[in-house]
Formats: structure tokens, sequence, C-alpha cells
């Protein structure tokens, strides 16, 4: 009889055709979560026109949307580690595909604003344990790539959303675009059922006679080498989480209170950015079907310079690349606030936000593992994301807030102050002489 490491056997072999499976089907899931992400976004204009409504008045559904996005990446996180990885994904998308489906029959604001907030459980519990999944199906040298990639799915999502709604919005309607958000979820999730495997880490770790047959036949098919009988596998214990006080200590107080000022601040202005961007160029004058196309201006640039920054990463001062950003972004939110119907401009500016607002989000990741021992990097990154997800939250409230009362300029100029604030965080870091051997990996 004779012990197999589960990761040592990943790493020993080529990718198999079981593996690209696996990485296609979290990759579409990402997509389909990034599409009704955004959908509300896409949507929101022809909502309030529809309900007769000031644009404030979808503050609260877009923040519904948020909220349980962060509940549900801490519900169903925790899920996937008790339950399994693959009932967690199949239940998550079922849940985001129902309540998007839901919506599309909506007759009040207040039913959407429910349906949102259940749409947002699905949405943020599907995100990490897709990613989880495949990363535990990657080998080390490829997983750094292979997150990031999956990842991705969320803006493609968000493109393809953007460039449905700007075709069909005249001929379907906003009902029709949460139709179709709840539709193909619901043909992917048989797929799911009947072609997702379960985590081998998980399966492993469950040590009884069936898991342990499961994990030898999908060990097969990955290395394509029959296994000895009665083989047994092992996988690495599961980290041990550090007390948040550890942040505090050994002089690592400037680092977590820098990290957490950039990740709040940044995604105050991300959130609000994304979630408002069509709204604000619909009062702005442009027509409502071509206003989800500013989405897709935004999350076409940031899926096409994801790459290249993940790549320079580990070559340049990450400090000093933040810094660039964020004076880039600012410069951006000037120009959009004194831009004014000039759309060619406007649309090549909030474009160009998808690195100047939303790169940022591609390196933030990356700087926690130059800015903390080994030992707490997965602390330190739980606990700057968690801080972000409240700025989501705060970014998504209010803007509705700063258009209403400031105008489209108004709303533009606001984005400046979390962005200030963000990068003066950067000069309360000191990062770690040595590059860390982390993965860059983008939350979107």
């Amino acid at each position: 009889m004779s012990t197999h490491s589960i990761p040592e056997l990943i790493d020993n072999a080529r990718v198999s055709t079981f593996q690209w499976r696996v990485f296609a089907l979290c990759f579409f899931v990402a997509i389909l979560d990034g599409f009704d992400t955004q959908a509300i976004a896409f949507t929101g204009p022809s909502i309030t026109q529809a309900f007769g409504l000031g644009a404030g008045a979808l503050a609260p559904i877009l923040t519904a949307g948020i909220v349980g996005m962060v509940l549900g990446a801490m519900i169903l996180g925790l899920m996937g580690d008790k339950f399994g990885r693959r009932p967690t994904i199949i239940g998550s998308v079922a849940l985001f595909a129902v309540a998007s489906l839901a919506t599309a029959f909506a007759q009040t604001t207040d039913q959407i604003l429910v349906l949102r907030f259940i749409a947002g459980l699905g949405m943020g519990g599907a995100t990490p344990v897709v990613l989880s999944l495949a990363a535990e199906y990657g080998s080390a040298r490829h997983r750094g790539t292979i997150m990031t990639t999956v990842l991705l799915g969320l803006p493609a999502g968000a493109i393809l959303g953007g460039l449905l709604a700007a075709r069909m919005l005249p001929l379907i309607g906003w009902e029709g675009i949460f139709a179709v958000g709840g539709i193909v979820p619901l043909l992917l999730m048989v797929v799911l059922i009947f072609a997702l495997p379960e985590s081998l880490y998980f399966l492993t770790r469950q040590r009884t006679d069936s898991s342990l047959e499961k994990v030898g036949k999908i060990v097969a098919r990955i290395t394509d080498k029959p296994l000895d009988a009665g083989s047994t596998f092992s996988v690495p214990e599961l980290d041990v989480k550090t007390r948040v006080s550890s942040l505090f200590a050994g002089g690592l107080a400037r680092n977590t209170l820098g990290i957490w000022t950039i990740y709040l601040f940044n995604w105050v202005a991300w959130f609000m950015f994304l979630s408002w961007l069509p709204t604000v160029l619909k009062a702005t004058g442009l027509p409502a079907e071509q206003a989800p196309m500013g989405t897709v201006a935004v999350n076409a640039v940031f899926v096409v310079c994801a790459i290249p920054l993940s790549i320079i990463l580990p070559k340049i001062n990450v400090r000093l690349l933040l810094l660039a950003l964020f004076v880039f972004g600012i410069a951006l939110c000037v120009g959009l606030a004194n831009s004014g119907t000039n759309w060619a401009l406007v649309f090549v500016l909030a474009g160009l936000a998808g690195l100047g607002i939303g790169g940022q989000q591609i390196v933030l990741n990356y700087m926690v593992a130059q800015a903390y021992p080994t030992a707490l990097r997965a602390t330190a990154t739980g606990w700057a994301i968690a801080l972000g997800r409240v700025g989501a939250i705060i970014g998504s409230a209010s803007g509705g807030w700063f258009l209403e009362h400031g105008g489209p300029a108004g709303y533009y100029s606001a984005l400046v102050v979390p962005l200030v604030i963000a990068a003066a965080g950067l000069l309360i870091i000191r990062v770690q002489a040595d590059v860390a051997e982390g993965e860059a990996v983008a939350v979107h």
C-alpha cells in the first residue's frame, strides 16, 4: 500500500483534459456571476424610468445586492469547506439564477430589492468557491495564472451583459435582461450537476471508503496512470487562522492601517464607479439603451490590462505602481467631471478608469504578500478584502446621493476623494525588502 500526495501528483502531471474541463466550468460560472452582478447597473436607468423614480432610488437596490454578496462570500465560503465545493457551487448558481429570473417578474422596487439581496448571496458565494476549486485542480506553477483567468470571467460577464443590454434593451426591456441572467445559469447548473467534480482536497479529508474511491478515479484521469490497489492519499493540513491582533504586532501596525485604508477607499471608488456609471451617463444625456456601453468600456480595459499587470508585478516597485495608478485615476475623474456631453472623450476616459480605478484590484493582493511574513498572509488578505467589501457597500450606497445633489460633474468629482485617501495610505506602508512569491489575483 502506498500513500500519494495530491499536490505532488497534480504538480508532476501534465494538465489533463479533465482539469481543463474543471477550469472551463469555473470560468463559465464566473462569467454568469459577472453578468448577473452587473445586470442591475445595465438596467438601472430603465428600472428608474419604468417606475418613475429618481436616480437616488436605485441606491437601496444596489446596496442590497452588494450586502448579499458580502454575506454570501462569508456564509457559502464556509459551506464550501464543510459540505464540499461541488454542492456549494451548484447551490450558489441555482440561488442567483432563480433570483434573477424572478426579478424579471417583479412588480415593485421592493420586490427587486429583496431579489437582488438573494441573488447577491449566490453571486458572492460562487466566486470564492470556484476560485478554490480551480486552484486545487491547478499545479503550483500554473496556479496564479489559472486563478487570475477564472476571475477575469467576472469582467468578461459584465462585458457580455453590457453588449446584450445595449443591443436588446429596446426590444426585451430590463425584464428580458434579468430573464437571460436567470435562464442561462439554470442551463449551466444542469451541466454542472453532470460534469463538475468535487475537490480532491475535500474528498481526501473525508477519509471514507467512497470518497477515497472517487479520489482514485479522478487521480487516474489526471495522471493517465493506473494506481496501486489500496493506495491512500494525503493533502496538506488546513491552515490555522491567526488572530487579527497579530497584524498589529511586531511593527506591522503601520502596514495594516495603510493596507486597510487603501482597500477600503479604493473599493469605495471602484464600486461607486461600476455601479452607477450607466445611470450617470443617462443623466448626462446618453440614451438609456447606450448607457451600458460605458460599463463595457470599463471592463474591457480591465480585462486587457489584468494579465500584463500580473506579469510585471514581480519586476517593479509595487508601491510606485499603485501611486501611479491612483494619480492616473484621479486625473481621469477630473477629466470626466469636465467632459460634458463629448461622448467620445467620456467613453475613452471611462474606459481608461478600468485601469486607473480598477487596476489596483490586480496589484493590492500582491502588495499584501510583500507587506507581511508568510504565516500572516492569509489572515492579512482576508481582513483586507473584508474592509474592501465594506467599501463596496459604501460606494454603491453613496453614488446616487452625489448624483442627485451634484449632478454628473459632482459625482465624478466625488470619486476623487476616496482615491486621494487611498493614495495617502501608501505613505504609511513599509513593504519587505524581499519580493514575495505570492500570486497576483484580482478580487473583482
